[in-house]
């Protein structure tokens, strides 16, 4: 599992490729650590509200290439008052348009990792979750946001528009028409507005999001993990289907996850009574 991170040299667009079984080398502004089958991730830029650069970004890919059998879920979470920021403003620098695609592009193939990973992902927010931060936050599964976080996208008032990814998640979450007053009118949404409206699952007292982040990941690392497969690999692909490819694509999940013999055993403890009901807790 990852390892106190070092600095590497200037970071690349290829792919980290790190083997499972070697820590990857992380910047200084990340942090790792496993607490049983829970890996965490910790953006560690307190001074600069978390913003995200290219060599945090990259770092992220390396924490996730990195994973091992070992790890069942992960949380993101992080140091200070805020989650992020968004982009870190000395990374404007000049670009053509080509060298601008890449960047995006990159910036895609990192977060693609998170939502798309080997394991559930829960982010713990607080403070800003703004602009790439609020991309970031996105590609995760679950969001529990304590009551100081606030969302927005203002990459409107900067002439700019958003690129790592958010014009994609960010409206499956809280439709097309909120994400465009968000970027038209600056709006913000404070921690429980957010959470009306989809931008997370579950809202807490200041300074409680990672406490419960960690405690719902490690109920999903308890869970079969063909079925964790099934709902970070299946589940978005089904949804955006086509109806009929969809149901079939269900049909065919649905049978591989029960043919296992770790749901067969599942079943049998719940028939015989030995585990747990579902209760109104």
């Amino acid at each position: 599992m990852p390892t106190p991170p070092s600095t590497g040299d200037q970071p690349s667009n290829q792919p980290s490729n790190q083997p499972s079984n070697q820590p990857p080398t992380l910047p200084p502004t990340l942090r790792a650590e496993q607490r049983g089958a829970v890996a965490v991730l910790t953006l560690a830029r307190p001074e600069k509200r978390n913003a995200l650069d290219d060599r945090t970004i990259l770092g992220i890919e390396a924490f996730f290439d990195g994973l091992g059998p070992q790890v069942r879920a992960a949380v993101i979470r992080a140091e200070g008052d805020h989650f992020c920021a968004g982009l870190d403003l000395n990374e404007m620098r000049s670009r053509d348009a080509f060298e601008g695609v890449l960047h995006s592009r990159m910036w895609h193939r990192v977060f693609e990792k998170i939502e798309l990973g080997p394991v559930p992902v829960v982010a713990a927010l607080s403070g800003a979750v703004v602009g790439g931060g609020l991309e970031l936050a996105a590609a995760a599964h679950v969001r529990v946001a304590d009551e100081t976080t606030f969302y927005a996208l203002p990459e409107g008032q900067r002439g700019i528009f958003v690129g790592g990814g958010a014009a994609v998640r960010v409206p499956r979450l809280i439709g097309v028409a909120r994400m465009a007053d968000m970027m038209l009118t600056g709006r913000r949404y404070d921690a429980r507005d957010g959470a009306a409206i989809g931008l997370s699952q579950y809202v807490v007292p200041a300074g409680g999001a990672c406490e419960r982040a960690l405690e719902l990941a490690e109920r999903i690392a308890g869970n079969a993990p063909q079925t964790n497969f099934a709902v970070v690999q299946a589940l978005p692909r089904i949804a955006e289907a086509n109806p009929r490819e969809g149901y079939l694509l269900e049909a065919l999940i649905a049978s591989l996850a029960q043919s296992t013999e770790d749901a067969k055993g599942r079943m049998a403890d719940f028939l015989e009574g030995r585990a747990g009901k579902v209760t109104d807790r």
